[in-house]
């Protein structure tokens, strides 16, 4: 058997490498650049963020990416960035493009901002930060997508994605789609089976499921004694098992811890591997 660190530290998406372990921007605010540095200095490649001034700094995140290649620590090419196209309805007023503008408008503008905040020529992955309600797809949303679509196919971005995605949404993107989602990005409950039906999906389709909040949503779980004695009998930290669970199901997990040690205990995560049988209890907390 290969070590567990060489079995899943990168994914390999329609033939390119991408790190299997992504750190996430939000809520970070003024510490957003220290924070995604040190998130780089502790062997993060993947970093998450967002066009939406009201959750996310994302020039704060090109300044720490364009120091951090400059200073020599990462090449841009060993990075995966992603980030994501929010509309009106989750914005502030800090809005990133002319809200009078169509759907399309709104979509290069915000595009061409992102890749003045991150310093970058291209993305790697741009993601639709959500559909417009929470069942089904609006006329609007199928019009974003297919901005994205063409910025996908002008090669601006490498990779399309959606994020805060129920199943029926997904399987009518993916129906409607020319270019479906590389990446569906979640917030993932132990009490859905952390999202079992969208990950199943996923995994039909090739999709890439990012899996967020996976220590906040769960904290309940996450304290029951079962789960508890498994934490004690690999010896690993409660974050380490759940982020080494989201690795071997097939996930691409994300954390937005702001502890320097912490990061460096997340990736650790590479380093053990749970049996099927610890595998199964982590799926299954909530029911136990």
């Amino acid at each position: 058997m290969d070590h567990p660190d060489e079995v899943s530290r990168h994914l390999s998406v329609a033939g390119r490498r991408v790190p299997s372990f992504v750190y996430g921007t939000a809520w970070k605010e003024g510490d957003t650049e220290r924070l995604t540095r040190l998130a780089l200095e502790a062997g993060f490649r993947g970093i998450d963020t967002a066009n939406q001034r009201r959750h996310y700094h994302e020039a704060a995140v090109g300044a720490a990416i364009a120091r951090a290649v400059a200073s020599g620590l990462v090449q841009r090419d060993e990075l995966f960035l992603q980030t994501k196209f929010t509309s009106v309805g989750g914005q502030d007023q800090r809005l990133p493009y002319d809200p009078s503008a169509d759907d399309a408008t709104q979509v290069r503008q915000s595009f061409a901002s992102s890749l003045e905040h991150l310093q970058i020529e291209t993305l790697d992955s741009y993601v639709l930060h959500g559909p417009a309600r929470r069942v089904g797809l609006t006329a609007s949303d199928l019009d974003v997508w297919q901005a994205m679509e063409e910025l996908h196919a002008a090669g601006k971005t490498r990779f399309l994605g959606v994020s805060n995605v129920g199943l029926d949404q997904l399987e009518e993107l993916c129906a409607r789609a020319t270019a479906p989602p590389a990446f569906v990005q979640n917030r993932c409950f132990a009490r859905s089976g952390w999202d079992r039906e969208v990950r199943a999906f996923c995994r039909e389709r090739g999709i890439v499921y990012q899996g967020f909040s996976l220590l906040t949503a769960n904290r309940a779980e996450l304290r029951h004694p079962v789960f508890e004695r498994l934490v004690a009998r690999v010896g690993q930290t409660p974050a380490q098992v759940v982020f080494r669970f989201a690795l071997q199901v097939g996930m691409q997990p994300l954390t937005g811890t702001t502890d320097p040690d912490h990061m460096r205990e997340d990736l650790q995560s590479y380093e053990f591997e749970l049996s099927r049988e610890d595998v199964r209890l982590v799926e299954d907390i909530a029911s136990v």
